[in-house]
């Protein structure tokens, strides 16, 4: 094919979008896992009668050594307010079926479909504020559609459906929304819709559903958005909201009440870039100072962080990381659904409240910040694992559902944004930074509610930006010298060692070896550098750095910069075409940090980086024959994080 041909067949048509998805497999395995104990010497007494036990039922593809599934834990439908106002009319059963693989319609008139496979687990999370209220304030002839307030929350029109979102949002804000809208039988029949589909698509062994839903709390506009994911079928008869109380220490209490009842739930942050600097503060939200009994609150109902998602990844900020040179990921640097901009980048990212809650452990015995990580979508089109690059089809439906609203595109048909602008076409500013990001891993023996989520409990968890990349890390002080080359390799990683998620305890002042492993997903691009992300106290300050630990092609670490020299991959901006010929399928490498201490307290985690491939926006451009959005970035370098591991000194 010519490349005529083939930007003839790339060209923007809005009907179908397929979204390239893998199945998970597993081929890469932890948290602190104790060693295999000597079997028990034979007894020489005659027992009277031994009495029968079942072994435990296993699922189809259970392994000891843990399968990588993959997720979406972040999904509204037409439950939630917003997505509803957007023109989004899919249920919590469409999910299920888009996660599955089937097609389903999106709001703009086409249809999308994962291309490369169903996900492995999902949880529908819509909105606990009134939740299903615009729903059914939609509906002809309930009290809610007949309330002049109503009216004006429904049109065709894009800019008209952002105003009618701002007026509600006000409405709740200022105490003017009707007191309709609180109406408990309309939260009820929505929480039955949400457990009822949850139990329909549950098949264990093949697709894991959560029931799950999320409290949006979001003082002066502030983000302090939590999803709440429950273990089981035994969930509350409502769940708890930030209509109820925006303090998510009260969630949490909350929470620690419904354990008591036998309902097991943790909650995930998310979107801690938009909190300007409330999600990780250095005080509680009521101004106290933080404490013991804070800290173990927290950690006991909020074990993990989604850190990367479409509204932004929260790693790191270029002005916290300063040598850091992939630190500018996909930022995002406004307050959700404002044009306004963040002040407070510190207590905003991930990195920096892990660095800051080793220091708090250093100097006052407690850490509120030990999270593992996972990413997802925040899709607001119930469409989970829609995060590929080439087919990113926006993230609330109507709002931004073509080219030309997100920014992919110059408005209104003009040819060049040049021209665009001229003719008065306003920047979106959010909508542009919007990323095609993320998805939840975990390491678990099987796909089950169970298995899954006592590996979110132990932190056996990594985050991607998209793509189906799989990470495995471990440390400890007595891996094998052969460790790499082994057929037993995972087996005796977690004999000897504690994988992510886990806390390395000291051993009489030896330095750790670190395992680090990745493997590309065959459906992106290869991969060019593997990274060890270290943060540690030293007299009393927290600092980090970044190692290079295994390079692709080949090649060798520059030992002034600690850096891997450029391996020259490279993008054809006319065609989007990666370089098929540079970077690595595998890195993997035993690593010991040439700066350990056994006296400092510190944590680590892994950071594998993909090559150069085009952005969404890129492509969008591509097809469309229009050059790129010169505001935006031509290409991202796809990225996957492992939970950290941290080291706890006796001292």
């Amino acid at each position: 094919m010519t490349n005529e041909a083939k930007l003839a067949a790339l060209r923007y048509v809005v009907p179908a979008v397929a979204v390239g998805v893998l199945i998970a497999g597993a081929a890469i395995g932890a948290q602190t896992m104790t060693k295999p104990k000597a079997p028990a010497q034979a007894s020489t007494t005659t027992p009277a009668k031994a009495k029968a036990t079942a072994a435990p039922a296993r699922l189809p593809g259970y392994s000891a050594d843990r399968n990588a599934y993959y997720g979406d834990l972040h999904v509204h439908t037409y439950l939630s307010n917003d997505a509803y106002i957007f023109n989004l009319r899919r249920t919590p059963d469409d999910a299920y079926r888009f996660a599955r693989g089937e097609a389903i319609g999106h709001a703009s008139g086409y249809t999308v479909r994962l291309a490369g496979g169903p996900l492995d687990f999902v949880a529908v999370t819509d909105h606990a504020e009134f939740l299903a209220a615009v729903r059914e304030a939609g509906i002809e002839g309930t009290p809610l559609s007949r309330l002049e307030f109503s009216k004006g929350l429904f049109s065709p029109d894009p800019d008209e459906i952002q105003k009618a979102f701002a007026r509600m949002g006000q409405a709740r804000r200022d105490g003017t929304l009707p007191k309709e809208f609180n109406d408990p039988g309309i939260t009820s029949r929505a929480w039955t819709e949400v457990r009822d589909a949850a139990a329909r698509n549950n098949q264990p062994g093949r697709f894991t559903t959560f029931v799950g839903y999320e409290y949006t709390s979001a003082p002066d506009g502030r983000n302090l958005h939590r999803n709440v994911i429950f273990r089981g079928a035994n969930v509350p008869g409502a769940p708890y909201s930030a209509s109820d109380s925006a303090d998510p220490e009260n969630l949490w209490r909350t929470m620690d009440g419904w354990r008591a009842k036998g309902i097991e739930a943790m909650a995930i942050p998310h979107n801690s870039n938009g909190s300007d600097g409330l999600m990780f503060d250095s005080v509680r939200l009521n101004g106290q100072p933080l404490d013991r009994a804070y800290a173990d609150l927290r950690m006991r109902n909020e074990p993990l962080v989604e850190m990367t998602q479409i509204k932004g990844t929260s790693e790191t900020h270029p002005s916290l990381a300063t040598n850091d040179e992939w630190a500018n990921f996909e930022i995002m640097e406004s307050y959700i659904g404002q044009a306004k901009a963040i002040t407070k980048f510190h207590g905003g990212y991930v990195r920096q409240a892990l660095s800051d809650g080793i220091l708090l452990r250093q100097s006052k015995g407690f850490n509120p910040f030990k999270f593992g990580f996972i990413g997802s979508s925040d899709t607001h089109n119930a469409a989970p694992g829609s995060v590929e690059e080439p087919n990113y089809f926006s993230k609330t439906a109507r709002r931004d559902g073509t080219p030309d609203l997100r920014g992919g595109v110059p408005p209104r048909g003009a040819k060049t944004w040049d021209d665009a602008y001229a003719a008065g076409a306003p920047a979106r500013p959010v909508f542009q930074t919007w990323g095609s990001s993320g998805l939840a891993g975990v390491w678990a023996e099987e796909n089950s509610r169970a298995a899954i989520y006592a590996a979110m409990r132990r932190k056996e968890t990594f985050a991607t930006s998209g793509p189906r990349m799989k990470v495995r890390f471990f440390a400890g002080y007595d891996f094998p010298a052969d460790l790499l080359t082994r057929a037993d390799t995972l087996r005796q990683a977690y004999a000897h060692g504690v994988p992510m998620g886990g806390d390395l305890l000291p051993s009489n002042g030896r330095a750790p070896k670190f395992l680090v492993w990745a493997v590309r997903d065959p459906r992106s691009t290869y991969l060019q550098r593997a990274q060890v992300v270290k943060g540690w106290i030293e007299n009393g300050v927290a600092k980090e750095r970044v190692f290079d630990v295994a390079c692709s092609d080949g090649l060798k670490l520059n030992a002034a910069t600690g850096r891997c020299p450029p391996n020259g991959a490279s993008v054809d901006m006319k065609t989007c075409e990666p370089d098929r010929f540079k970077g690595d399928v595998e890195l993997r490498t035993v690593w010991s940090d040439p700066t350990f201490d056994a006296k400092q307290r510190a944590f680590y985690y892994v950071r594998v980086l993909e090559n150069p491939s085009c952005r969404w926006s890129t492509w969008e451009a591509l097809r469309n024959g229009t050059p790129p959005n010169p505001k935006l970035q031509p290409t991202v370098m796809e990225r996957a994080w492992s939970s950290p591991i941290w080291f706890e000194p006796t001292a």
